[in-house]
C-alpha cells in the first residue's frame, strides 16, 4: 500500500527516482549499456523493485521515452500561441521540430543507437507518437469547426501533418546547405499549405 507523503506517496517517488535514475544511465552509456541493475544503484532501491514496476529492461525504457517527450508535447502545446487552431498547431509543432532534436536523451539515441529508433519511423507508432497523433487530430476538428483548417478525413491530414513532423525531425540533420532556421521557416510553410482552406492567405 502506497504511503502518502505530502502531496505525493513514496511509490510516486520510487518510480520518479528510477526514471530519473534510467534517464542519466542512458545518457552515460547508452540504451543498450543500461541494465536494470544499474538503475536500481543510481536509484537507491532494489533490482526487484525497478523488475516489479516496469517488468524489465525494454518497459523501463518505453515508460523513460512516453514520459521525456510525453512531457516536451504538453510543454509545447502550452507555449504555443496562434490567433486560430490551425496557427497554434502549426506553432506547436514548430517549436517541437525546433527543441525535440536538442532533447539530450533523443541526441543520445539518435546518434549512438538509432536503429532504436528505426522501428517507429519505418514498423509502428510509439505511445509518444500516439499522443502527438491525437492532438493534431484534436486541433484539426477544432480548426474544421472555425475554418482555419480546411475540410477532409481528419485521420488522413492528421497522419500526413505527422509524417511531415517525423520527417522533419529525424532527417533535417542530414540535408546540406540550408540552415537549421531556413528549414524550420519552411517547415512553418509547408503545414500550413497542408492545413489551410483553398484561397486562405495564411
Amino acid at each position: 500500500m502506497a504511503v502518502a507523503v505530502g502531496s505525493r506517496t513514496r511509490d510516486d517517488e520510487t518510480t520518479e527516482a528510477i526514471l530519473s535514475s534510467a534517464r542519466a544511465a542512458v545518457l552515460d552509456f547508452g540504451v543498450r549499456r543500461t541494465t536494470l541493475s544499474d538503475v536500481a544503484r543510481r536509484a537507491g532501491v532494489s533490482r526487484m523493485t525497478v523488475y516489479n514496476r516496469f517488468g524489465d529492461l525494454h518497459a523501463l525504457m518505453r515508460a523513460l521515452m512516453t514520459l521525456e517527450f510525453g512531457t516536451l508535447l504538453e510543454r509545447v502545446a502550452d507555449e504555443a500561441g496562434g490567433e486560430d487552431a490551425r496557427g497554434r498547431l502549426v506553432a506547436a509543432l514548430v517549436l517541437i521540430a525546433r527543441q525535440l532534436p536538442t532533447n539530450p536523451l533523443f541526441r543520445k539515441v539518435r546518434a549512438a543507437e538509432p536503429e532504436l529508433l528505426a522501428p517507429y519511423v519505418l514498423e509502428r507508432l510509439g505511445q509518444t507518437q500516439r499522443v502527438g497523433l491525437e492532438l493534431i487530430e484534436r486541433s484539426i476538428v477544432d480548426g474544421q469547426s472555425e475554418g482555419s483548417i480546411r475540410s477532409g478525413k481528419v485521420r488522413a491530414l492528421a497522419a500526413i501533418v505527422l509524417l511531415i513532423e517525423q520527417s522533419f525531425v529525424f532527417s533535417a540533420a542530414t540535408i546540406p546547405g540550408a540552415t537549421r532556421n531556413e528549414m524550420l521557416t519552411e517547415l512553418e510553410a509547408a503545414l500550413h499549405g497542408a492545413l489551410a482552406p483553398p484561397g486562405s492567405r495564411r
